[in-house]
């Protein structure tokens, strides 16, 4: 038996149902309206605009009184990056980029990470003639001749040197071979070394991607030591040698066709630098190595009984303004040293992080005129030298690669 509609029900439900279809659409009632007509569509941001392309700092002219080339940049880390990688479009290498930015993941920086690129760099204090090889800095300039009232020419590349035990040493000497593709044989302490660690070597390493000098090198006056190149470009701005200095394949290419046998080398270990630009004096201070054996306890104290002596331009000028450079700044960069060029003369000058938010932003891409083609394969286009049986080049025992 049906149950009778209840007598309120029949007498509110027509008002109900007009009050509903006053307020919206029939349909509406037993629809839900699409995603799209319940709010707007939010509206995408405009893209940020891209990031001038960075300058390659590996080649200047210079004055007599400059003493300091090149200019800080900065750049922005790629989901993919490493620190070597960004290393290396901005000819730096990895101990400068690690240092310059501490509490950086060197391995994995992040996407949108900031990455300070400190290729601004205070010329040691040596001759400017020939090679210098400043150590702590782990970086080569090259001083290539000119005539009398030429301008001057510095070329200056990253370089991976002797670790603790087998450091490269300091002193004078000179080029007296060049070598192209050549074949290294180990010699017998590096061989028992490697034995020792498991990792035996071959009695000879024919050229080719498992040739530890690369593919061009130079023969110096020391025996047993060379400036090579690598097939290991990460490794370059490392302590890794058993004492021979490592560039990257497109820096030793370069140099290899321009540094004359017989050009003199000079290698310099200078941890802390002063430098004019103009009017401006720069410290750059890097940590000493773990074997160097003269006292860094007061680096200012130090800084300036050298002024204090016969010297270079640079030094005269600082003893002649010793009291307006700022002491404490460069007491403070050498106890916390990022290998950034920082101002500390005049008095008003910008500390390290002011200048940091200064440098231009650049975009994380080779630039142009750099010496690197992004190639990472030196041997690319030549399959000969990926053959197992290649023996081309010319024999070369080394202390090591």
């Amino acid at each position: 038996m049906c149950r009778p509609v209840p007598r309120f029900t029949l007498l509110i439900l027509p008002a109900l149902l007009l009050a509903v279809a006053a307020c919206a659409p029939f349909g509406s009632l037993w629809h839900k309206p699409p995603k799209s007509a319940q709010k707007p569509a939010a509206v995408a941001p405009a893209p940020a605009p891209e990031l001038p392309l960075g300058t390659a700092t590996h080649r200047f002219i210079i004055t007599p009184d400059q003493d300091v080339v090149g200019h800080l940049q900065v750049t922005i880390a790629r989901h993919e990056d490493t620190l070597t990688d960004i290393a290396r479009r901005f000819n730096i290498g990895f101990t400068e980029i690690a240092r310059a930015n501490p509490g950086v993941d060197p391995w994995l920086p992040g996407e949108g990470t900031t990455i300070v690129l400190p290729t601004e760099f205070v010329l040691p204090d040596a001759p400017r003639e020939g090679v210098v090889l400043n150590l702590a800095a782990m970086r080569l300039y090259y001083f290539p001749k000119h005539e009398k009232g030429a301008p001057v020419e510095v070329i200056t590349h990253p370089i991976g040197i002797g670790k603790v035990g087998w450091a490269t040493p300091e002193g004078s000497t000179k080029v007296i071979a060049r070598v192209k593709d050549p074949v290294w044989i180990p010699p017998v302490s590096v061989r028992q070394e490697h034995e020792k660690d498991g990792d035996p070597l071959p009695a000879k390493v024919p050229p080719g991607p498992e040739n530890p000098l690369g593919r061009h090198l130079f023969r110096l006056g020391w025996p047993s030591y060379l400036i090579h190149g690598t097939n290991k470009p990460p490794g370059v701005g490392m302590r890794a040698s058993h004492g021979c200095i490592r560039l990257y394949p497109e820096d030793i290419e370069g140099l290899f066709e321009t540094v004359p046998i017989g050009t003199k080398v000079t290698v310099v270990n200078q941890p802390y630098l002063l430098g004019w630009r103009s009017q401006e004096l720069l410290v750059q201070a890097y940590e000493p190595q773990d074997d160097d054996q003269r006292d860094w306890s007061d680096v200012p104290k130090a800084l300036r009984q050298k002024a204090a002596k016969p010297g270079a331009v640079r030094w005269k000028k600082i003893a002649a303004q010793a009291d307006s450079i700022d002491w404490e700044a460069i007491r403070q960069a050498a106890a916390k040293p990022r290998g950034i060029a920082t101002p500390v003369a005049p008095a008003s000058h910008p500390g390290l992080e002011a200048r940091i938010a200064q440098a231009p932003r650049v975009r994380n891409a080779i630039p142009p005129g750099a010496t690197w083609d992004g190639v990472d394969d030196q041997y690319a286009g030549e399959p000969e030298f990926h053959k197992p049986a290649a023996t081309s080049g010319a024999v070369q025992q080394s202390a090591s690669p």
